[in-house]
């Protein structure tokens, strides 16, 4: 059976604004690659219990969603994954990864060891945050050269996060080396180059699980 580490923020608040993990980003994926028989491990660089985003929701969650949480409830810390037990890795979104995911020296040498290896590497929305400072087996940047995407400066503007988050995004990628391609705002769009598969925005998060989950099986 493949295995996944799926990583999720820990953050749950920027400024005045409540935030956390986007659940969908979690959510769809989980239940894509669990239905295909991979197991899913969620872990978080501080472990525990993954905050949710409240705008990523509304009301109650769905019941139907317990079983696929489970992993969110209480995930591994970063520092303690042996990354030689896992497939591939998945970076979630939500504003909050674009506090803790940039820069993290437990992320830099999984991503290390994922790359250097040919496995698959996958990030949705604020998830490529993850990439940020991240080097290679050779202290080259991670996406340097990697056509990748992630949540662009328009749908930034447009969530009104622009002026709150730490950074752009688009613009911190591009100053990694990387070749940034977007789709217009909302727009589903994912981008696979070689073992990096990424998402631009919420909305093309099933389309790269399914992509995700063909090329891990």
């Amino acid at each position: 059976m493949p295995k996944i580490l799926m990583v999720a923020t820990n953050v749950d608040q920027i400024a005045d604004r409540k935030t956390g993990l986007w659940l969908s980003e979690f959510v769809e994926p989980a239940t894509e690659f669990q239905h295909a028989g991979i197991e899913v491990t969620g872990a978080s660089l501080k472990g525990g219990r993954i905050p949710i985003d409240p705008h990523s929701y509304s009301n109650e969650l769905p019941r139907v969603w317990d079983g696929v949480m489970e992993p969110i409830h209480d995930t591994i810390k970063l520092s303690e994954v042996n990354p030689e037990e896992y497939d591939g890795i998945f970076f979630c979104g939500g504003h909050g990864a674009m506090v803790d995911f940039p820069n993290a020296k437990e992320i830099s040498p999984l991503l290390a060891h994922f790359a250097h290896h040919s496995k698959l590497i996958g990030a949705v929305c604020h998830g490529a945050a993850a990439f940020i400072g991240a080097e290679d087996v050779n202290h080259i940047p991670i996406i340097k050269g990697k056509k990748v995407t992630g949540y662009s400066n328009e749908e930034e503007k447009a969530s009104g996060m622009m002026g709150t988050v730490p950074f752009s995004l688009e613009d911190e990628l591009e100053k990694a080396g990387a070749s940034y391609e977007a789709a217009a705002p909302q727009e589903e769009h994912v981008v696979e180059d070689r073992f990096f598969i990424t998402g631009q925005n919420p909305q093309s998060t099933r389309a790269i699980a399914e992509l995700y989950k063909n090329r891990l099986l």
